[in-house]
């Protein structure tokens, strides 16, 4: 019998177990969403939870949002499968957090009121600027919102002993209508709470998982790496780089352009940007980013014990058995610590981490839809199409139903992605990102030259530009793990576009300036630069 099917079956035998879990978790978070939507009282509570969070609260919930499935469940993955090169998952999601706090977290805080299209729109032409900004906000939380699905559909298809694709599609149908439900009745306060509770909860789980692996060892982590490395079967390569991004010089270039858009699509991503806009002023937007650094910090050091946990202490096939992409090795891993398959303890175990699992992708998921509800009814529907005439009702009116639309999207697309690492998914979220955003918004706050023209074609020469190569990339199609594996239309080699469209981004914004006839308004700017850098006059 397999390593999944004795998964299956134990889950089987202690499914009462695992549906009480899952269901508690679902309603508990439901009854806080019920309790915050019932306090959304105007377009400042929806957007920005009233601007009521303290630096540590929106820290923890800026935790609870960027440790996605991709870090619980995707990088464990990687890191068991390809040792080293899997780890430098965790060292560029938390490298990334300087780029924010540096250059972002501040001044955005400072010089917008809801979205990403307020800073852009400040200095220019609002409605070509807002129309930008909310499609690449969209895209963006799109393509972080097929990690999540992704992640949604092999964890309760692991627990639930699922293996029908009928089964599995049904599951990120149902993850997607729990998503719709937290953010049309909670908006931004009962996102912000059901965020920082699944960061205590993930912590809280991983810290155990930790803790039980290094028992198994003796707290000696040098046994750990070398028994990791003997089970995996290659020996010290295991634990030495270059074993997936060393092979040829097609996956150097694609290891470096991996690195790039880690670090610089954290400062780009909608989900992260609003979250400053919920604190009353810049200093707290400040520390709440030096908080969630610490969390993450201590979270990414601990996805070491659980990516060479799971190498030393499973099989390599039985993980790839399970998911292709070795999507569900911290489950599996969890399962095993606790007993093995076939034990009570195991299964016990195996259900307490899913269900955290299965939260972190459910607060996830709420914190994208939210943010790109809130661009299509902030930036397009009221400024754009109701050209700033909509009433506050009509907007969060706009935001719900703008919801069920993305929703409906993501699941839809979530159903083609689920073979596919999460970890990998989420990173072309971030160069989609780092190419359309991070350039137009560093050249705003930063450039006093820079024009309409120019932010029009770094928002949208990067995002086509990173989605186009995404399409005819290895991720879609071409390989065994691909979207789409059947088929081979890819001719763009890398795995992750940012190498080519996050230069291509800054060079646009860069080259569309200097080319557009257009006269920069320098009171504006002067009037942004003292109010990102000083907070006067912010909302």
């Amino acid at each position: 019998m397999s390593f999944q099917q004795l998964a299956a079956e134990s889950a089987s035998d202690n499914r009462p177990l695992i549906i009480t879990l899952f269901a508690v978790f679902v309603l508990a978070t439901l009854g806080i969403t019920v309790w915050a939507g019932r306090q959304t009282k105007d377009a400042n509570d929806f957007y920005a939870g009233g601007r009521q969070f303290s630096g540590f609260q929106n820290g923890l919930a800026i935790s609870g949002d960027y440790m996605s499935a991709a870090s619980f469940l995707g990088i464990a993955g990687a890191i068991a499968l390809s040792g080293y090169d899997g780890f430098l998952y965790s060292i560029g999601f938390l490298v990334a957090w300087l780029v924010a706090l540096l250059l972002v977290a501040e001044p955005l805080r400072n010089s917008g009121r809801y979205t990403m299209g307020d800073v852009l729109a400040y200095r220019m032409r609002q409605r070509p600027v807002r129309t930008a900004a909310g499609v690449s906000t969209i895209v963006v939380s799109i393509f972080y919102l097929l990690a999540q699905m992704a992640g949604a559909g092999v964890l309760v298809s692991l627990l639930l002993g699922i293996t029908s694709e009928a089964g599995k599609i049904l599951i990120v149908v149902l993850v997607g209508v729990v998503m719709m439900l937290y953010v049309t009745i909670g908006g931004m306060k009962g996102t912000t709470w059901v965020q920082m509770v699944k960061a205590v909860l993930l912590i809280a789980g991983t810290l155990l998982i930790t803790f039980l692996v290094l028992l198994k060892f003796n707290f000696n982590i040098s046994d750990l790496l070398g028994e990791a490395a003997k089970n995996s079967g290659i020996g010290e390569s295991f634990l030495e780089p270059g074993l997936k991004y060393g092979l040829n010089a097609t996956t150097k270039l694609d290891f470096i352009s991996l690195g790039i858009a880690l670090v610089l699509g954290t400062a780009g991503l909608p989900h992260i940007l609003i979250r400053f806009y919920t604190v009353p002023t810049a200093q707290a937007a400040r520390k709440s980013v030096n908080w969630a650094i610490g969390i993450i910090g201590v979270f990414y050091l601990m996805t070491i014990a659980l990516g060479f946990g799971a190498a030393a202490l499973l099989d390599r096939d039985a993980i790839i058995a399970s998911n292709k992409s070795g999507n569900t090795a911290a489950p599996l891993l969890a399962e095993e610590i606790g007993g093995g398959p076939d034990s009570t303890g195991g299964a016990i175990l195996l259900a307490v981490i899913s269900a955290v699992a299965f939260a972190t992708i459910l607060a996830v998921v709420a914190g994208l839809t939210l943010a790109s509800s809130s661009s299509f009814a902030h930036d397009l529907y009221a400024n754009v199409i109701r050209k700033g005439k909509a009433t506050q009702k009509e907007e969060i009116s706009a935001a719900r139903w703008a919801t069920v639309g993305i929703g409906t999207v993501a699941v839809v697309l979530g159903v083609f992605a689920r073979d596919l690492n999460v970890a990998g998914l989420v990173a072309l979220a971030f160069a989609v990102a780092a190419s359309a955003n991070l350039p137009t918004i560093l050249y705003s706050l930063f450039w006093k030259r820079f024009t309409t023209q120019g932010a029009l074609w770094s928002i949208y020469g990067g995002l086509i530009s990173s989605v186009f190569l995404v399409l005819f990339s290895p991720v879609v199609s071409g390989k065994e793990t691909s979207m789409f594996p059947d088929v081979d239309f890819h001719w763009f080699p890398l795995e992750n576009p940012g190498l080519i469209s996050i230069p291509l981004g800054f060079l646009l914004g860069w080259l569309g300036t200097l080319v557009s006839k257009e006269q920069p308004d320098k009171d504006k700017y002067a009037e942004l630069e003292v109010r990102s850098l000083t907070g006067h006059g912010a909302h």
